[in-house]
């Protein structure tokens, strides 16, 4: 009974603070300072503009995660030249007015190759656990449903060779050949 009463405890800290992040933020203000990004990131609902751009697309992305990545590339815990000068000059409140407008924004679907992603399909459950039973984010974990095919599978080839730190998402990606992480990113990018 204790550990019920502890985890409800938890839970109820966990959306005060969520909220607190979300209700201080101010969206108008975040749409001000996106301007910058959307030459990289895409317009609403597009991550990026032609294939080989790596951003990824960040409307509907949960903001808590928006969040975490900017201070990561803003610290230099998280390695990209651009991001890190873009996010060098933004205070706390300009970070949390960007996650709450990118968040407030709704994604639209991006193609998808359907035999691949019936694959992906199968496969997806491994994922599921983290980023949101149907693959929209949750908390500190990023939305993957709507994200660019191209996106999502460099990112588990970046998480397998190393060079994107992460555990667990390391641990699996090693596990995945190259046709599972396509058909992965086709799934989701369909969602």
């Amino acid at each position: 009974m204790n550990t019920l009463k502890y985890s409800v405890f938890v839970a109820l800290i966990s959306a005060l603070i969520w909220t607190s992040v979300t209700l201080a933020a101010d969206k108008v203000a975040g749409e001000k300072l996106v301007a910058n990004c959307i030459g990289c990131h895409g317009s609403i609902g597009h991550g990026g503009h032609a294939a080989h751009n790596p951003a990824p697309n960040l409307f509907a992305q949960q903001p808590n995660y928006v969040i975490n990545q900017l201070n990561a590339f803003k610290s230099g815990a998280r390695s990209n030249s651009i991001m890190k000068a873009m996010a060098s000059n933004l205070s706390d409140d300009d970070i949390k007015n960007i996650a709450a407008y990118f968040s407030s924004v709704p994604t639209a679907k991006t193609e998808s190759n359907l035999p691949l992603a019936k694959i992906g399909k199968e496969k997806a459950s491994m994922c599921l656990g983290c980023h949101g039973s149907n693959a929209e984010g949750n908390g500190q974990y990023p939305r993957l449903a709507g994200q660019r095919a191209d996106y999502l599978a460099n990112q588990l080839a970046s998480f397998k060779a190393g060079i994107r730190k992460n555990g667990q998402m390391q641990a699996i990606a090693n596990m995945l050949s190259e046709e599972d992480m396509q058909a992965l990113a086709a799934y989701f990018s369909g969602l």
